[in-house]
């Protein structure tokens, strides 16, 4: 199993509409993410000194090939279309990756 975080921006006036749809998230979703060796989905909101709202996300994966369950998720046209829903919401932070929505995080720390 191997730990994943990563953070993006929120934009502020799209707070109330993220948690919303976040608090009945589709099924299909839910559904793809299970196939997909996604466990423990967490999202957690925090506004920073600098003004700014960002969402840090938590996951675990349990399968064998990161790259072809993530290839195999961004071909689910329900979760294609989850995204398209929630990308207007989210400020990708200017420093990411080249291919990265949201950035990931390095974890320096972790204690069972």
């Amino acid at each position: 199993m191997k730990r994943y975080g990563s953070v993006i921006g929120l934009k502020p006036e799209k707070i109330e509409e993220y948690k919303r749809l976040h608090a009945a998230v589709w099924p299909e979703v839910l559904q793809m993410i299970d196939k997909c060796n996604i466990r423990n989905y967490s999202i957690y909101l925090r506004k920073l000194p600098d003004g700014n709202y960002y969402l840090f996300s938590y996951f675990e994966y349990t399968g064998n090939d990161f790259e072809a369950d993530a290839a195999k998720m961004a071909a689910d046209p329900k979760t294609l279309e989850w995204w398209e829903v929630c990308k207007p919401c989210q400020t990708p932070l200017p420093d990411r990756l080249p291919g990265e929505w949201w950035a990931e995080m390095e974890e320096v720390f972790h204690s069972d």
